[in-house]
């Protein structure tokens, strides 16, 4: 279970991803970040620019001039840079269960939002509202993503969570000793 937003580091990891890719400077950063959710979500500038100068000053990055754009911050990566991407693709497997959390949590407040009697939101005529018709509409994007994406027809899954995690040798006390550890680093 996570305590809170994106899992950590992903913004930091999506950074070094897309200067390998080229020289970039923060609003491009931003820009791409936004593409790549599909237009829903975008990181602050509060938070791109500090992970560049933070880069800058272990040496993962260098600041380059530009004749054409004198004004914008371009940042490009180092040899260092390169090597700390290698490292981080390597830790990034260890986040799909903090993305799937993520997705599935925000979606079940959604839901409640829909159906807790505890939550009385009004509805809003030409708004998006908390109700079945956008939750299914929800759930037809997520559908539709997974077939682009992956070139293929969904097909529903009837397994329990338990018997999918045992079908995929997951094992529920190593993620709960690894959400511990999580818990336990962010005190620190």
């Amino acid at each position: 279970m996570r305590k809170s937003g994106p899992p950590k580091g992903l913004i930091a990891y999506l950074v070094l991803e897309l200067l390998e890719e080229k020289p970039r400077y923060g609003y491009e950063i931003l820009k791409e970040i936004r593409e790549i959710s599909g237009g829903h979500w975008e990181p602050s500038y509060g938070s791109v620019y500090p992970i560049l100068y933070k880069f800058e000053e272990k040496g993962w990055t260098e600041r380059i001039e530009r004749a054409d754009e004198p004004d914008r911050k371009y940042f490009e990566l180092t040899e260092e840079g390169y090597a700390e991407l290698e490292e981080r693709r390597k830790s990034s497997t260890e986040k799909a269960r903090d993305f799937a959390d993520v997705i599935l949590g925000f979606f079940h407040v959604y839901a409640a939002f829909s159906t807790d009697e505890r939550f009385e939101i009004p509805e809003s005529d030409g708004e998006w509202r908390f109700d079945e018709t956008f939750s299914e509409w929800i759930v037809e994007q997520v559908v539709r993503h997974h077939e682009h994406y992956f070139d293929t027809e969904f097909e529903r899954i009837e397994a329990t969570p338990d018997e999918f995690y045992e079908r995929h040798g997951i094992d529920e006390d190593v993620e709960a000793a690894n959400t511990d550890d999580d818990e336990e680093d962010a005190a620190n």
